[in-house]
């Protein structure tokens, strides 16, 4: 029996290190980051001035290892209810509930604060940019530029 439980034991540890390494796989949204592909490639600048800064929230990350994760935890867990028939109908229900839950725990986890920029450029128009709240404590009335690629456009001093 202790075997047994060994065995859970070392699958669990496993699910959640997995689990965990999903966090560490998020990127970051903020003004002041770039992904590798961003390095060494032009980028078009334009100034602005911020008209208004407004406090929102960047959705977390939605990959299956969170769910697979979950699932397996719960599967684990609901393995060790009843025996027999009970044991796999609780395996099975365990992994359904451990895996909406890993899912969840995953977007909240990886969930991250931003903000809703909205600029107006010299030449009269106006748009928003969406960001990570990096700290950069941007108000209205301030001049910033815009730095844009064609696929992303960011806020910068």
């Amino acid at each position: 029996m202790v075997k047994f439980r060994t065995t859970h034991a070392a699958l669990l540890a496993v699910a959640l290190l997995a689990a965990g390494a999903t966090t560490g796989c998020a990127t970051g949204l903020g003004g002041d980051v770039y992904q590798r592909g961003e390095a060494r490639r032009a980028m078009q600048v334009r100034f602005a001035t911020i008209t208004s800064v407004r406090p929102v929230q960047i959705e977390g990350t939605k990959t299956p290892v969170g769910t697979v994760a979950g699932a397996a935890v719960g599967g684990i867990a609901g393995s060790t209810v009843g025996g027999g028939k009970g044991s796999t109908i609780g395996a099975v229900l365990g992994a359904v509930a451990g895996g909406l839950a890993g899912s969840a725990i995953e977007e909240g986890a990886t969930r991250r604060p931003g903000l809703e920029i909205t600029v107006r450029e010299d030449n009269g128009r106006y748009f928003a940019v969406v960001q990570e709240d990096g700290g950069e404590g941007f108000r209205a009335g301030e001049r910033v530029r815009i730095l844009s690629d064609g696929g992303t456009t960011r806020v910068s001093r």
